[in-house]
């Protein structure tokens, strides 16, 4: 996977910018990172739209910049020039797509319809954005004309929210949403940033979706598991069930190990949305992985465990 893609595809959402005054763009970005969206399309439609890509590119390094609404070769080269990482135009114009690909920059042209992708995949393209997105079908729409395009994947924008994010999200071909609930034209204009922020991380969440989901405690054997269980049972009116490594009960939100496993005391399970995106959120934050406890499944990750336990519980995260 290209690298600035598979950036993209790990931050999850692509806050859509526009700016009207340079001065703001640097403290909307610091906000966006604060908020855990390293990440920016800022479009040409506004005359400051070039100065904001500047100033965000040299000041907040830790951003992933791009140029949106890109509609003629002079825009594509002031933006390259300016530093983006990336450019994206609302429809597909074989001339400027093609244009973008030989300056060797990643393109992620607008389509609507099959043919449009079909065209965008002879170029060699395989991220397309797809807008307007609620307009054109939504994603279900997506998962219609998915079968036949096994290769290709779409950035949904427009119409994209806080309420449908999940409903794009958890579809696999998509690699990531543009949307602008966070970054709305007139909390940029009030410099808003803590509000900014505090969206931001609401969409992270709503993205992540990370929940308990069970813990497991560990028993010294068989026996003293079963034990547990039956007084769960009966103290409280609990099921359980009998496995090969560990009895689960309560509705599987308590599993009764029946032999030490990770962890002092055992393990607590938090659950997630997208796995991979929780991953590299929490990375991001500065948790670290054991990589080794990977379990992978049909060629992609369902748990894995974080390095350091937690009050003497190791944890893992699950894809739910």
């Amino acid at each position: 996977m290209n690298e600035v893609v598979q950036r993209i595809y790990e931050i999850g959402i692509v806050p859509v910018i526009a700016i009207d005054d340079a001065e703001k763009a640097v403290p909307l970005a610091k906000a966006l990172v604060k908020g855990g969206l390293p990440a920016a399309e800022v479009t040409f439609r506004t005359a400051a739209a070039e100065e904001a890509i500047r100033r965000i590119v040299k000041e907040v390094p830790e951003m992933l910049v791009g140029a949106g609404t890109v509609l003629t070769k002079e825009q594509a080269d002031r933006a390259i020039a300016a530093g983006v990482q990336f450019i994206v135009s609302p429809g597909f114009n074989p001339e400027i797509t093609k244009y973008v690909i030989d300056k060797g920059m990643l393109m992620m042209p607008g389509t609507a319809t099959p043919g449009e992708m079909e065209q965008a995949m002879s170029m060699g393209l395989d991220v397309v954005k797809f807008f307007p997105a609620e307009q054109n079908g939504g994603v279900a729409k997506l998962k219609a004309v998915a079968g036949p395009y096994a290769n290709l994947r779409w950035m949904p924008t427009g119409g994209v929210n806080a309420k449908n994010l999940l409903d794009y999200i958890s579809f696999n071909k998509i690699v990531a949403c543009g949307g602008t609930w966070m970054v709305k034209k007139d909390l940029i204009e009030a410099e808003k940033w803590d509000e900014i922020e505090r969206l931001t991380r609401e969409a992270v969440d709503t993205m992540l979706g990370l929940e308990f989901k069970h813990v497991g405690i560990n028993c010294d054997n068989e026996e003293e598991a079963l034990k547990a269980a039956k007084t769960f049972a009966a103290l409280f009116g609990f099921d359980y069930n009998v496995g090969n490594s560990s009895i689960f009960a309560g509705n599987r939100t308590i599993e009764l190990n029946k032999k030490p496993g990770r962890g002092k005391y055992g393990h607590i399970a938090v659950g997630t949305n997208t796995i991979d995106r929780a991953v590299a959120h929490l990375k991001a934050r500065g948790v670290e992985f054991d990589e080794d406890s990977r379990v992978v499944k049909n060629g992609k990750l369902i748990a894995i465990y974080l390095k350091e336990e937690i009050a003497g519980f190791a944890v893992h995260l699950v894809q739910k």
